[in-house]
């Protein structure tokens, strides 16, 4: 079985495993476990709090070197569920030089590129280690390499380079926006439709928060760095949605608002939490506790991830300009896990099969020529 099949049955098996971020990865990362330990590796299992989810690392060569390389992926893949699919998201098939099943393109395939090539990375890994890392709940916040990046940071010794293959139809990136997502939940006090001064309206006041962050959202626009290479060039706000209320005649006494911001710079990030920290302190609150006074608003971290912010140096940039050919490195609008890893002192790059453009779709496929890309890179990669 050469290289091309032996890449094309792993990914089947990957896509198998229905690892939507909802439910559990476990099935998967003991598959992938059972493959690189036959392989020579040596795999560490790091478990979420409730046991029903795990990271998965992995090394070839010492552990205890540091300067390897790190091949990153995530396991879980977005829902299926109201999407229009035209075969079973489930059970990879090939069409016309596609591949389709739910994960072809974000990301199995380049997991399963990785695992295609154990036996030349194993050799190469004499020269200098190389890790695998596979997370789990990237979808809903990076919460998976959030613990894996903790692990490695305390660490006496960790890798140098990280590359995270996200699709980007091979191509080299090396920046992207942070993505912090919240929920804010209000909490006022219900009564008459009718004498709406006697309670405390959670929907009003979700929608005052609301209209601060269509302001933070200008002030934005008007701290763009001059610099800046992304698209928007600015940072972002996004209203995802509301939920209050019970019905016409009722004060709202519970509302429930998710958001999301997408900053450039660390600073923005800090200026638009600064600023509703003081609104809801000074103002909101006040204002509803004079009517009932264990009004709250209470705000929940969903994720909190750290950019990819493109610098002077990057080796790992550079290595993958060797690696394909490339000679130049754009940003992307997506987030991915790859600014974790530069926040521990890692360089870290993304360059992965597939469109980013079929992610998150039903039929989502990836190409084969991606896929056969992708393996070049990684023989070119064991050859270094």
């Amino acid at each position: 079985m050469d290289d091309r099949q032996r890449c094309h049955g792993i990914l089947s098996d990957l896509i198998a495993f229905p690892t939507v971020s909802a439910d559990s990865n476990l099935d998967l990362i003991a598959y992938v476990a059972n493959l690189l330990e036959d392989a020579g590796a040596t795999v560490e299992v790091q478990q979420n709090p409730d046991g029903t989810k795990a990271n998965l690392f992995a090394t070839m060569g010492s552990t205890d070197q540091g300067g390897g390389i790190v091949l990153s992926g995530h396991t879980d893949v977005v829902p299926v569920a109201d999407q229009d699919w035209t075969r079973d998201p489930f059970k990879m098939v090939e069409v016309d030089g596609n591949l389709f099943g739910r994960g072809t393109c974000d990301m199995k395939g380049f997991i399963a590129a990785t695992l295609a090539k154990v036996d030349v990375l194993r050799d190469a890994a004499t020269k200098r280690p190389i890790h695998f890392a596979f997370t789990y709940d990237e979808e809903v916040g990076c919460i998976g390499a959030q613990s894996l990046i903790d692990l490695l940071a305390a660490r006496p010794v960790r890798p140098s380079i990280a590359l995270i293959g996200e699709p980007t139809m091979m191509q080299v990136i090396e920046g992207h926006k942070g993505c912090c997502e919240y929920t804010v939940t209000f909490t006022g006090a219900a009564g008459h439709g009718s004498a709406p001064d006697r309670g405390v309206n959670a929907v009003e006041y979700a929608v005052r928060y609301i209209n601060r962050l269509m302001e933070l959202r200008q002030a934005l626009i008007d701290r763009c760095p001059p610099d800046s290479r992304f698209d928007p060039p600015h940072s972002t706000i996004n209203v995802g949605s509301l939920h209050g209320g019970s019905a016409h005649n009722v004060i709202a006494a519970r509302a429930v608002l998710e958001w999301e911001m997408r900053p450039v710079v660390p600073e923005d990030h800090e200026f638009v939490l600064n600023d509703l920290r003081d609104y809801v302190g000074d103002v909101l609150l006040p204002d509803m506790r004079r009517v009932a006074n264990w009004a709250e608003i209470e705000t929940e971290i969903i994720g909190e991830v750290a950019g990819l912010t493109p610098m002077e140096h990057n080796a790992a940039r550079d290595l993958m300009f060797r690696l394909t050919g490339a000679n130049a490195a754009q940003t992307v609008p997506f987030g991915t896990e790859a600014g974790l890893f530069q926040s521990i002192g890692m360089d870290a790059v993304i360059c992965g099969p597939g469109s980013i453009d079929q992610a998150h779709k039903p039929d989502e496929f990836l190409s084969v020529d991606q896929l056969d890309s992708c393996l070049t890179m990684l023989d070119r990669l064991a050859g270094t």
